[in-house]
C-alpha cells in the first residue's frame, strides 16, 4: 500500500479574507490530501502530485499566505500506513456513498435519473484521480453506475 515518498504541502494564509483560504480547502479536498496537521498535507509524490502541490503552494504566497512544498519519507512504516490507510478509507466512502446514491436514482423519473447518472459519472472521475491506494468499493461504485445507466438504455421510448 505505501509508496516510500510522499509531497507535503506546508502553509498558513491570513484568516481574512477568508475566500482564499475557502479555495484551498476546496481545492486540497478534490485532491484528496491527508491532513497531517494544521497547516500541513501530503500526498503520495509522483509528477502530478508534486505539480499540483506546488500550483496550490502558489496561490497561497499569491493571497499573503506563506507555503512550501517538501519531499519527504516516514520515519516509521506504522506512520506511512496509518496516512494511507486514512486516505483509502475517505476514498472507499466516497465510492459507498456514491453506489448508494445511484441505487437510489434507479427509481427516479427518467429526466431526475439522467440528471443525476451524469452528475455521479463526474463524481465518479473525481474519486478516481483521488484513490492513490485502490480503495475497496470501486467496483461497486462502478457498477452502481452502470446499472443507473442501464436503466435509460431499457427505457420504453
Amino acid at each position: 500500500m505505501p509508496t516510500g515518498q510522499w509531497v507535503l504541502l506546508a502553509y498558513r494564509l491570513p484568516r481574512e479574507p477568508s475566500t482564499p483560504r475557502i479555495a484551498l480547502w476546496r481545492a486540497l479536498r478534490r485532491l484528496g490530501v491527508a491532513q497531517v496537521l494544521d497547516g500541513l498535507v501530503a500526498l503520495p509524490a509522483d509528477s502530478r502530485t508534486r505539480e499540483q502541490l506546488e500550483w496550490l503552494a502558489d496561490s497561497v504566497i499569491e493571497a499573503g499566505g506563506e507555503a512550501t512544498v517538501w519531499l519527504a519519507q516516514p520515519t516509521s512504516r506504522a506512520q506511512e500506513r496509518d496516512i494511507a490507510a486514512r486516505m483509502q478509507g475517505a476514498a472507499a466512502e466516497d465510492y459507498s456513498r456514491l453506489a448508494a446514491e445511484a441505487e437510489d436514482a434507479c427509481d427516479a423519473p427518467e429526466g431526475a435519473r439522467k440528471r443525476t447518472l451524469g452528475r455521479l459519472r463526474r463524481e465518479l472521475r473525481r474519486i478516481r484521480r483521488r484513490d492513490y491506494f485502490q480503495a475497496p468499493g470501486r467496483a461497486d461504485a462502478d457498477k452502481a453506475v452502470e446499472a443507473l445507466a442501464r436503466t435509460l438504455e431499457e427505457a420504453p421510448a
